[in-house]
């Protein structure tokens, strides 16, 4: 890994949860998923606190040095949310939507849990860059740090692609097309592979 960007701490949560909000504030998939646009900031980062904060019990949350763009790998093994984590997230989401966008969004997650490999992976569950600072190929040092960790542990990386136009960008970096997930409004999300470097 480069020597600036880092491994989050929790002292990181909120500007990794503000990152996140605004770098899917238009996705294909997530931007739709909260309906209300004048709202859809503040219900969606209910989301990502939830997404963040779990995945802070591993140490493979990198940030680059002000947190201009964040990316959570779960290891081989972890979870991305506990059991208890998932059904709270629902509950969450209800209060600050309603009961069928939270049903809506969790279907969604179940959709991408189902579809996951059955070998050890690492799992890239979201890489984002805030808005304020697209552009400037942050996002993408900062995989390419995640990816030389895990080649050093001889491990395959798999993902989610919520957007068609970052495919190319995985694909750059050893990702493969492994299959597509078409999520209830009509998305289609594209599962993508990396094989084991050694």
């Amino acid at each position: 890994m480069t020597s600036v960007n880092r491994v989050a701490t929790v002292a990181d949560l909120d500007a990794v949860v503000a990152t996140f909000t605004s770098a899917f504030l238009q996705d294909p998939v997530w931007g739709p998923a909260f309906p209300d646009e004048r709202r859809r900031a503040e219900q969606a980062a209910v989301m990502w606190r939830v997404y963040a904060g779990s995945a802070l019990r591993y140490p493979w949350t990198l940030v680059t040095p002000e947190v201009e763009a964040a990316a959570i790998f779960i290891p081989p093994g972890g979870v991305e949310l506990t059991e208890e984590e998932a059904a709270g997230l629902e509950g969450r989401l209800a209060a600050v939507t309603d009961a069928g966008t939270a049903r809506a969004i969790t279907v969604v997650g179940e959709q991408f849990e189902a579809a996951h490999p059955a070998q050890p992976f690492f799992y890239l569950t979201i890489l984002g860059t805030h808005a304020d600072h697209r552009g400037k190929g942050l996002g993408m040092g900062l995989l390419a740090d995640g990816l030389a960790r895990v080649d050093a542990l001889g491990a395959p990386v798999y993902l989610e692609s919520t957007n068609p136009a970052n495919n190319r960008r995985y694909e750059s970096v050893g990702f493969e097309v492994r299959d597509e997930i078409v999520v209830a409004g009509g998305q289609v999300v594209t599962t993508m592979w990396r094989p084991a470097t050694r």
